[in-house]
């Protein structure tokens, strides 16, 4: 297997030149720390990243975590790592000062996370779903739950999980049973909650389960749930209580992939029930909860980006040491020398350039939101965060099974051997598209909330900023991005209308093209910012500090992008104007 190395070059020109990071620091009082912060901050978090966590990614695939007596066993060397993460204060980078944080922009944040992603996907889901519990305490729980909790989670000290499915619900969460019944100034809770990831470990002292139940006097469906705080050992004073709150695990999941990341099935009180701690308002869970949903779906759309360019770079090393083939001369070459590998390599590179472009600039928005002077502002900056979310979650995951598969194709036979190691990011991609909400969900929020809701407010703010820009760049400079992202935006824009004109009148209309619709927009986006990279490849002026190299590779990609990328938007557009007859129309028993 390759080495990891983390793509710091790529990561600080969208920093520097699209996000902006700088400015983003000097607004949050980060001033005398705002030049040359980036490129410390990922140097150091590279450090962890390639020469801890990237060696234990295998280990993790082969030897996954097990379950002994009931307390889950993780893979050897993972807690080890993990304290080396807490020590360094990595789990506190963005969170807020008063609790214990750093308080560094979150899209600096998202380049840290990355590294984490890339290097050890498996390991790596730990501290993201107690950022997201981070987020969620932040958001709903009381000043005394966040005085008692927040302080040991921003730490890292301790773990938070996000407990949302039953088995007899899945995704139609209006169906969850778990009870919680009020004792006191506390409930006890009772139920069963499945695919609970990193449900338990021994990495932490303890670990906050938010939980979705229902209280006694809750009404049906979605707005009777509440959402609570089950610590696996309740804390008395400064200590934890030494016997376990009634939180068992009855099962590990065994999966096609992530098979370091242990997958619990959680028991929520026996007899006596787990003691919990009401988040919040009654009956508002479900909003709460999807602070923390909405969190992990830019962090899994990450996760996309992470775990294609752990595969590409695996692809390369393999591609540049293969020696296949001969030239006219009778010498043999590497298989980077044939046109059809090299068609997979830049496939793979250019549409990474634009994943990590997308999830930093999507991930800034929550910065200027919360920097926000005045409300209009923040709730400008939250619209355009909540437009993008769906589309990093679906469109990102969507290209890592594509490139991820791409990377083990330039392996060739080799790359369907276990032994290679290509195959577990193959593997471990696969989830991406599943967990945190399908595509097909992220679809219908996009189209449903993001775009239906507002009549297409936020979505048209988003095309007028796209052309604003497209305006602005030189056609005969850039000839090939601009005409490609003329047609990209035509076909958005488009598919857009047709959506407007018949959603009302056709119940099918949204469901049958919502998929096609996200990943227009994703494609559309990541030309957008590809194509504002290679405007500023040309700006010798801000561009002196940079390898002349990079900038001539930035722009070859971005050309790439425009060439060989933005063209399915016209497939999409085409697929998203045939409607929902022919769907609708096959009779249910002929599948």
């Amino acid at each position: 297997m390759s080495d990891y190395r983390f793509p710091e070059q790529d990561a600080l020109f969208v920093l520097h030149h699209l996000v902006d990071v700088e400015l983003i620091c000097k607004q949050a009082g980060l001033g005398e720390m705002a030049e040359g912060l980036a490129a410390s901050v990922l140097q150091e978090a590279a450090k962890l990243g390639q020469d801890v966590l990237a060696p234990l990614n295998q280990q993790g695939d082969q030897q996954p975590a097990t379950l002994v007596q009931g307390q889950v066993q993780q893979t050897p060397g993972f807690a080890e790592a993990y304290q080396q993460y807490v020590d360094s204060g990595w789990a506190a980078m963005a969170a807020p000062e008063s609790f214990g944080g750093q308080g560094l922009p979150h899209a600096l944040a998202v380049a840290v996370n990355e590294v984490w992603q890339s290097a050890n996907l498996s390991w790596a889901l730990c501290p993201l779903l107690a950022q997201g519990a981070v987020s969620a305490l932040l958001q709903h729980a009381s000043e005394d739950m966040q005085q008692q909790y927040l302080p040991k989670l921003v730490s890292g000290e301790w773990t938070g999980t996000m407990n949302l499915t039953e088995a007899d619900a899945g995704t139609d969460l209006a169906a969850i049973k778990t009870r919680a019944i009020p004792e006191g100034d506390h409930y006890r809770v009772f139920g069963q909650k499945i695919f609970i990831t990193w449900g338990d470990h021994q990495m932490a002292e303890n670990i906050l389960h938010l939980v979705l139940a229902r209280l006694p006097d809750a009404p049906p469906g979605v707005k009777g749930i509440s959402m609570l705080l089950v610590p696996k050992y309740l804390p008395q004073g400064d200590q934890l209580a030494s016997g376990s709150n009634n939180v068992q695990v009855l099962a590990l999941e065994h999966k096609l992939g992530i098979h370091g990341s242990p997958t619990c099935v959680m028991q929520y009180g026996d007899q006596e029930g787990a003691v919990g701690y009401l988040i919040g308002e009654p009956h508002a869970g479900l909003k709460y909860m999807f602070t923390m949903m909405n969190d992990a779906r830019q962090a899994v759309g990450l996760q996309g980006l992470a775990i294609a360019e752990r595969a590409y770079q695996q692809a390369v090393a393999y591609a540049k040491e293969r020696v296949q083939g001969t030239l006219d001369d009778g010498s043999r070459v590497t298989i980077t020398h044939h046109p059809d590998v090299r068609r997979m390599l830049l496939h793979i590179k250019a549409s990474l350039q634009a994943m990590r472009a997308l999830a930093y600039v999507a991930r800034a928005e929550t910065d200027r939101g919360e920097l926000a002077q005045d409300a209009a502002s923040r709730a400008q900056h939250q619209a355009r965060s909540d437009l993008y979310t769906p589309i990093i979650k679906g469109w990102l995951t969507e290209m890592a099974q594509e490139l991820t598969s791409l990377a083990l194709q330039v392996h060739g036979g080799m790359g369907y051997i276990e032994e290679t190691g290509i195959a577990q990011h193959f593997r471990d991609a696969r989830i991406l598209t599943i967990y945190e909400g399908t595509s097909g969900i992220q679809a219908l929020d996009l189209v449903g909330r993001k775009i239906l809701l507002d009549q297409g407010a936020s979505v048209k703010a988003l095309m007028a900023e796209i052309h604003h820009d497209l305006q602005q760049v030189d056609s005969k400079q850039l000839p090939t991005e601009v005409a490609a992202m003329q047609q990209a935006l035509q076909d958005a824009q488009q598919s857009l209308i047709w959506l407007a004109q018949h959603a009302p009148s056709d119940p099918h209309a949204a469901g049958a093209v919502s998929h096609h619709l996200m990943m227009l927009l994703g494609y559309l986006c990541g030309g957008w910012l590809m194509t504002r990279s290679a405007v500023l490849t040309l700006d010798d002026t801000r561009m002196q500090a940079e390898d002349p190299a990079f900038l001539h590779s930035k722009r070859l990609c971005s050309r790439f992008f425009a060439e060989q990328l933005l063209p399915r938007t016209g497939v999409l557009r085409r697929a998203i104007e045939a409607g929902s007859d022919t769907l609708m129309a096959m009779d249910e028993n002929a599948f």
